[in-house]
């Protein structure tokens, strides 16, 4: 049985970005054992949805006059979807990049729920630097929560695994 994802408290600082000033988390249980951070992080972000691609284009028109980044890779570092690897292991992956407004991070982790359960936290995690970084937070946040909500919930759909 797959729970629908829920917000679960976040405590500040966070070692994955400890001037972090603002953060949200969403919790999803998935009946399964050996999912791994970085399978979980791929089936997330590894490629977004139609709508999730368009909301991103606007944002990035819309955000370009103002010198920030766009949504592609700031350097050739490992990416999941649009998002640049910063660590992982099994159970944690930390993507996310600093920008001039804003530093973000977004940590996916794993861990066990029981015999037959894995929870899966999805943690965003921003420093914002300057007043532009909170306008744009303010303004972004009710689209951001959708968009992690809608791709935690990609868990809940059944996979095929390659033997």
């Amino acid at each position: 049985m797959v729970l629908r994802n829920h917000p679960v408290p976040v405590t500040l600082p966070h070692p994955a970005l400890p001037d972090a000033d603002w953060a949200d988390c969403y919790e999803l249980l998935v009946p399964c054992n050996g999912l791994t951070a970085t399978l979980a992080a791929r089936r997330t972000m590894g490629d977004f949805p139609g709508w999730v691609r368009a909301l991103m284009w606007l944002r990035n028109a819309i955000v370009r006059p103002f010198g920030l980044k766009g949504s592609g890779p700031p350097n050739t570092r490992e990416m999941i979807g649009i998002f640049p690897v910063l660590s992982r292991s099994d159970e944690q992956m930390v993507l996310g990049f600093d920008d001039t407004h804003l530093d973000f991070r977004i940590v996916v982790d794993v861990r066990p729920a029981g015999d037959t359960q894995q929870a899966v936290n999805v943690t965003t995690l921003v420093h914002r630097k300057i007043l532009l970084g909170k306008l744009y937070l303010a303004v972004i946040t009710p689209f951001h929560r959708l968009i992690v909500r809608t791709m935690l919930d990609r868990l809940s759909r059944p996979t095929v695994v390659a033997s």
